[in-house]
């Protein structure tokens, strides 16, 4: 039996013993045509992502209902495999100050990944990340995308800084450093130096 686990602008999400379904909503004020197009779009590119991940062993969630091209086989539900274990943003703070150290430093390393291969998450925050098993696990993709530009990787380092900086507020600045011990590859030292533009222009529209 589906239950319903959340609910946002874009998608209801269900759980049904280890699947995780997600079915985009049907927008009203759109054209029935074009906002078909829009979810079957935003389907398929979630199912893409998430796939293009997981053949580089990143830890993100299976994708279960996927077709040859590695697109979803539902025009606008997808189906994944259901992380069960410690949301960050809910349990990090419990954590001893070893483990929550160790724990950023391996969210840093699947960034890592994702990024040296041109995947975008679009919205990496604790709340999008997931302990089990002594991995983390990064979820929901629904806003992500391919680009190879560092302003874009700066972004998501941006969005992981400001939700440390909200919910982990104590000692923030230690857990993204270990964030950043562990964002390892090619390109690291220059998103990091445009994560600082970022910011600045951040400061500046308030």
């Amino acid at each position: 039996m589906n239950k319903l686990i959340a609910q946002g602008a874009e998608a209801k999400i269900f759980l049904n013993e280890n699947i995780v379904s997600k079915q985009r909503i049907e927008k009203s004020y759109r054209h029935p045509a074009l906002d078909n197009q829009i979810r079957r779009q935003r389907t398929k590119r979630e199912a893409r992502i998430l796939t293009k991940a997981l053949a580089l062993k990143a830890n993100v969630p299976k994708v279960l209902n996927t077709n040859k091209k590695g697109e979803s086989s539902d025009k606008f539900n997808l189906e994944i495999e259901f992380i069960d274990g410690e949301k960050l943003a809910e349990f990090l703070n419990d954590y001893p100050e070893g483990k929550q150290k160790e724990v950023m430093k391996k969210l840093g390393e699947e960034t890592a990944t994702l990024h040296e291969n041109n995947i975008i998450h679009g919205d990496l925050t604790t709340s999008n990340t997931i302990l089990r098993n002594s991995k983390v696990y990064i979820i929901d993709f629904g806003l992500g995308f391919i680009s190879a530009k560092i302003e874009d990787k700066a972004v998501d380092l941006h969005l992981i800084k400001q939700a440390l900086e909200a919910k982990h507020w104590k000692n923030w600045e230690d857990l993204f450093k270990e964030f950043l011990e562990g964002y390892k590859h090619k390109e690291a030292k220059e998103i990091i130096e445009r994560l600082k533009v970022v910011e600045k222009r951040g400061r500046y529209k308030h």
